[in-house]
């Protein structure tokens, strides 16, 4: 932005699209002339603006959220049904939990706090790689609202210091470009299993278990050819609504209907906390959270706090490799979207929810790749899933197998392949990505980022000038204590039992 331009609003500087040579140069300038307000009040026409593309993102991040918000409070079910003999939970309890957290907390951190308070925090959404952990916090004894509040106070606390931001930047392009890579290719080979496994699953009058395997075949099959038709016109953005309602309608074309049932009414659900914690007879039937809940939740809440860093990292730079130069005002603050979460965490469990809060996925990478600011995607989404709660049947569609899973493949897990790849422009970039991928694999992700980034910043793998510009604090002190909190965190709760047989310390 030219020196003359610095003092002038968004308003003073916005132009029509009709005066831009394309879309694209537009889009550009809008995000260059933003400066949203942090803590205070952004508004529509003065800060920021809606455009039609700020409707992708919005169903984007609706389909992902309402399948993830789905699979936790099922997980939760589960698990806690299996501990305690006097509970029993089933898919009734599970949507009637995701219904909870898809109304007020939509209202108050996706509406009013990321669309007109701090457009710089991205959207507080799900924690995705905790989900497969769920079935074990439960099992463990912990409290959903034990564990809300002290994820909420260590993410506060992390945010307070500026240690989200720090962990940013001193995590190296190679290491990331890595995690993103493992990530991706990850979580694309286990949707394409999750739609083969529906698909020969599914039976009728005239066809027989297991010999319906085609219709996933074609699902995929006609989505990857749309995918790569919408990437080489530039249009990737579009790929979660066009592959998702595209997968819809193959796999009723090709009979697979008869698996779609539409079960949930159109209402509201509980909105009293007394309700879901008053009792145990009602609600979530565990009553009010005790100390030694407090204590089987620690080590799960140092975790997820531990896992956000490389979360976040993976989403502010999709923003980067997206966005034109110049548009630092517009990316996501690391600690102001700690912040967001950690109270948004707090917040919807005390209402009667059992999410897990990370930054908002499913939102944010599409709506990198659609060239758009935080702000209006935002409102439009939190309206979105409002809306959704409210009707309910549109929750039964977006948990449909061949509509939620495309759009996790081609909304998520394929950009992040894409990125990580981009990230990793050197030899030195792909021997820490290397490193990187090959310790999530022997251990996971997390470990992995911490052992990768310790390594990287002391310059015994990757750039070794880059590890003699940092200060003993950056290269040893801060990655070793955040190896060590990891690593003990992990063994607290037994995630490397079942794959090396270590016991867990609880």
């Amino acid at each position: 932005m030219s020196e003359e331009n610095k003092d002038k609003s968004y308003s003073e500087l916005h132009r029509p699209a009709s005066e831009f040579a394309s879309r694209s140069d537009y889009l550009d300038h809008e995000l260059q002339i933003m400066k949203p307000r942090r803590w205070a009040l952004n508004l529509p026409g003065r800060d920021f603006r809606f455009e039609w593309e700020d409707l992708v993102p919005a169903i984007a991040g609706t389909i992902g959220i309402i399948a993830m918000y789905s699979a936790v409070m099922s997980s939760w079910a589960e698990g806690l049904s299996l501990r305690w003999d006097h509970i029993n939970l089933g898919k009734e309890f599970a949507i009637e939990v995701a219904r909870v957290e898809m109304l007020i907390p939509a209202l108050l951190f996706c509406v009013i706090a990321s669309g007109f308070v701090n457009p710089r925090a991205n959207l507080a959404g799900n924690h995705g790689p905790m989900i497969p952990l769920i079935g074990a916090i439960a099992l463990a004894g912990a409290h959903p609202l034990a564990l809300a509040i002290l994820l909420g106070v260590f993410g506060l606390l992390l945010s307070y210091l500026k240690g989200g931001s720090k962990l940013v930047n001193l995590t190296s392009e190679g290491v990331a470009g890595g995690l993103l890579v493992f990530l991706g290719f990850t979580g694309a080979f286990s949707q394409i299993g999750q739609i083969q496994s529906w698909a020969t699953g599914l039976e009728s009058a005239d066809v027989a278990a297991g010999s319906m395997g085609y219709v996933g075949l074609a699902v995929l099959a006609v989505n990857i050819i749309l995918y790569a038709f919408l990437a080489r016109i530039n249009k990737r953005w579009l790929a979660i609504p066009a592959c998702a309602i595209t997968g819809l309608i193959i796999a009723l074309a090709l009979g697979a209907g008869f698996n779609l049932t539409f079960e949930t009414e159109m209402g509201l659900p509980h909105l009293s906390p007394v309700y879901w914690w008053g009792s145990t007879t009602e609600g979530w039937m565990l009553g009010l959270p005790n100390l030694e809940h407090f204590i089987a939740s620690l080590p799960f809440a140092i975790l997820a706090v531990a896992m956000w860093s490389p979360d976040f990292l993976g989403h502010r730079i999709f923003q980067e490799l997206n966005y034109p130069k110049n548009t630092d005002a517009v990316l996501m603050d690391v600690d102001d979207t700690m912040t967001t979460c950690s109270i948004r965490q707090i917040v919807g469990t005390s209402l009667g929810g059992g999410n897990i809060t990370s930054s908002w996925g499913t939102y944010m990478i599409p709506a990198a790749i659609a060239k758009r600011p935080i702000p209006a995607g935002s409102i439009v989404l939190g309206s979105l899933v409002m809306i959704i709660a409210i009707l309910g049947f549109p929750m039964d569609v977006a948990v449909w197998p061949p509509v939620m899973r495309i759009a996790l493949l081609v909304g998520v897990f394929l950009p992040l392949l894409e990125a990580g790849m981009q990230m990793i422009k050197d030899t030195k970039d792909s021997q820490s990505a290397g490193i990187c991928i090959f310790a999530s694999a022997v251990a996971n992700p997390v470990l992995a980022w911490a052992l990768t980034m310790l390594l990287d910043n002391n310059g015994l793998i990757g750039d070794k000038e880059r590890a003699k510009k940092l200060s003993f604090l950056d290269k040893v002190i801060i990655p070793a204590s955040v190896l060590i909190i990891c690593f003990v965190a992990m063994l607290a709760v037994g995630m490397l039992e079942g794959q090396y047989g270590i016991p867990a310390l609880l």
